[in-house]
């Protein structure tokens, strides 16, 4: 099996029905993505495929094959992505748990919509669950970085 991963190719000999969320944390040690419901409802695994944000807990591996994956690991190189600036400035985290999954979700809502309304947001992050439930902090994260891109 053929992926790639953050820019790099990367082969896999797993069993094709393993889930891209297992094949991430067990076979290529990135961890960042997370595990949290394993039926796709709260949005902790959420990854890009080609650029668009899916749950990664439900994907079979392959269904993957030539497609371009892209993990909380490989959204900047230096963790300077404006979306992880803006989660530092408005003190996003608490537990942190869900954090990988929101970014990700709010990373593919900004490529498709750099400048969103707060309805747009609402929709696009709809099913990424907050246990500490910091909605408004990522809310206002995000318009940050809607500004800053």
């Amino acid at each position: 099996m053929e992926i790639i991963v953050n820019g790099k190719p990367q082969s896999l000999d797993i069993d094709p029905d393993t889930p891209l969320l297992w094949a991430l944390r067990d076979e290529l040690n990135l961890v960042g993505t997370k595990f949290g419901c394993g039926i796709a409802a709260c949005g902790a695994c959420t990854v890009h495929v080609d650029g668009v944000a899916t749950r990664s807990c439900i994907l079979p591996i392959s269904a993957l094959e030539g497609k371009k994956i892209t993990t909380i690991e490989g959204l900047s190189e230096s963790g300077d992505h404006p979306l992880q600036k803006a989660w530092l400035e408005h003190d996003v985290p608490q537990c942190g748990y869900c954090q990988s999954g929101q970014i990700m979700s709010a990373a593919s809502l900004l490529s498709e919509n750099p400048s969103p309304t707060d309805e747009e947001i609402d929709l696009a992050m709809h099913g990424n669950i907050c246990r500490c439930g910091t909605y408004k902090r990522i809310k206002a994260a995000i318009k940050t970085a809607s500004v800053s891109k």
